[in-house]
């Protein structure tokens, strides 16, 4: 099966680190996969959002046109994506920020990211939550590749930060 991922938010959520950890775990499970970022003109607080094809099979182009996976970190991102995603598509949703329903077909899942971060003590780590809840519905990405990942990212004096990004990837798989 071939994944064609949209990860869409404003810049400052963490949009490109979801898609670049999720690609890079794809890659270290032997799918190839792309990642294509993609800023607004503002960068911290513009539109941001990156393409993934994670796959199998050879990837042909990193471009994702029509999702059959969509993350939503915010309400700007969910009145432009949402209706190019096909109607049997699997959608998440940062309920925390996002009050709107998905009114299709397909697999919808409410995640409410922002909420867990703080129930954590961590705000910033809404994204790994959703990182976790795609982790869990998409159910191809395993939990120690995703840590071991976030452990080689996080080292030496940065080290407190993979147990903290762990904890939200727990927690964010617990909300699928």
């Amino acid at each position: 099966m071939t994944h064609e991922l949209l990860v869409a938010g404003f810049g400052g959520q963490g949009v490109m680190a979801i898609g670049k950890l999720i690609a890079q775990a794809a890659v270290v499970q032997g799918m190839n996969a792309t990642w294509l970022p993609s800023y607004g003109a503002e960068v911290r607080g513009g539109v941001a959002n990156c393409c993934c094809v994670l796959s199998e099979e050879e990837v042909v182009t990193p471009v994702v046109t029509e999702p059959n996976e969509l993350i939503v970190m915010n309400e700007l991102s969910f009145c432009k994506y949402v209706p190019i995603a096909p109607p049997d598509s699997m959608v998440l949703v940062n309920s925390s920020i996002v009050s709107r329903r998905v009114e299709r077909r397909g697999r919808t899942i409410y995640v409410p990211c922002n909420d867990v971060a703080n129930e954590l003590g961590y705000p910033k780590t809404a994204n790994m939550v959703m990182v976790g809840a795609y982790a869990a519905a998409a159910g191809f990405l395993e939990m120690d590749t995703l840590r071991n990942l976030l452990r080689e990212l996080f080292h030496g004096p940065k080290e407190r930060l993979a147990a903290v990004n762990e904890k939200a990837l727990q927690a964010g798989a617990g909300c699928v």
